[in-house]
């Protein structure tokens, strides 16, 4: 399905691979095709020229952040630039469907049908991020293959992964922190404090690079004309209402199925598990995932290409929690979310 999905965007594309990046002509008036282009942009500028991409990004150190997609793409390209848009496509092909596959390891591991996985394979959050050259495929790649293993109580061979995953997506940092609290809370102290430093240094030290070379910390809530973060619970949502009612009507109900009242379940769902002394790995896993949604900035909220990519976390965390806690109404709820995204395959095609 990935594969095709992919072939049939080309076909309708003249066959150019250039057609996944959406350059904007706002940062490169050579090449762009857009006013402002999309992220994916960020990534293929870096892929290029990873020492020199900083006057085509927007918020140099927000996007160096996310290193390991784009430098993955450089490396493997040889250095040859025609070759790195065909490469970014196939590195995200191939983490989709290994972040699948980790999935459905996940669910079969403790007894249920690999066809839950089905959930996150064909998320429009996914499909979003393959289609724009985004870097989410990989990091929650990473991820899940770092659950799984973590799962199995392999502990040092996920460190790895979730290392990886935090130069690759940020976000992916809450699942490594799930993990440590995961430890901490059953008393494996020692061992705790050692995974969690291990998995956040590299990470920590690469912020501190880009702090010496670009002049900023990476870390933030987003590139150009993003908002910060909210303090006031959803203001993020109803705090900016359209001006035209229809509209933002029919934007939060996509905005409430899609996201926020998930976000209430599952922060709902987590606490009364720590309320009745359940502790377990995939209960923190879905608290820490689900707890940046109420203080969600509104550019984030109200964007829904950006409203789609930050919920792929929540919707693993679901499936993580589902499986790994036992909770076969969390795996049938994440169903929906296949349902719900019709919306979501419409605004995929856009681009």
């Amino acid at each position: 399905m990935t594969i095709g999905y992919c072939l049939y965007t080309l076909s309708q594309n003249d066959w150019d691979p250039m057609a996944f990046v959406l350059i904007g002509k706002q940062f490169d008036p050579v090449q762009g095709v857009m006013e402002m282009g999309y992220d994916g942009q960020f990534a293929y500028q870096i892929a290029k020229d990873p020492e020199n991409a900083a006057p085509y990004l927007d918020v140099p150190a927000y996007r160096y952040q996310r290193i390991l997609y784009p430098i993955l793409a450089h490396v493997l390209s040889l250095g040859k630039v025609n070759l790195i848009p065909w490469i970014l496509i196939l590195i995200n092909i191939i983490s989709l469907v290994l972040g699948t596959v980790a999935t459905e390891k996940i669910l079969t591991n403790h007894g249920y049908s690999k066809w839950y996985a089905l959930t996150y394979g064909a998320f429009a959050g996914l499909f979003l991020s393959l289609r724009l050259d985004l870097t989410e495929p990989l990091a929650f790649a990473l991820v899940q293959w770092g659950v799984l293993f973590f799962d199995r109580r392999q502990l040092w061979r996920s460190l790895p992964f979730f290392a990886l995953a935090a130069l690759t997506r940020e976000l992916t940092l809450f699942f490594a922190a799930a993990c440590a609290m995961s430890l901490l809370a059953n008393k494996n102290y020692r061992i705790g404090v050692l995974w969690g430093l291990g998995a956040i240094i590299p990470f920590g030290l690469w912020q501190v690079f880009l702090r010496l070379w670009l002049g900023n910390w990476g870390v933030s809530s987003g590139g150009a004309m993003s908002s910060s973060f909210e303090t006031i619970p959803f203001h993020g949502w109803w705090g900016y209402p359209n001006n035209d009612p229809n509209i933002f009507f029919l934007l939060s109900i996509f905005i409430l199925c899609v996201a926020l009242i998930p976000a209430v379940v599952g922060l709902t769902i987590s606490l009364i598990s720590l309320i009745k002394g359940k502790r377990g790995l995939g209960v923190w896993i879905l608290l820490f995932n689900v707890l940046i949604f109420p203080f969600l900035p509104a550019s984030n909220v109200l964007n829904l290409p950006g409203l789609l990519r930050i919920t792929i976390g929540m919707v693993v965390a679901f499936l993580d929690y589902g499986a790994i806690e036992s909770s076969p109404r969390a795996l049938r709820y994440s169903q929906l979310w296949l349902l719900l995204l019709v919306f979501g395959e419409g605004l995929i095609a856009v681009y």
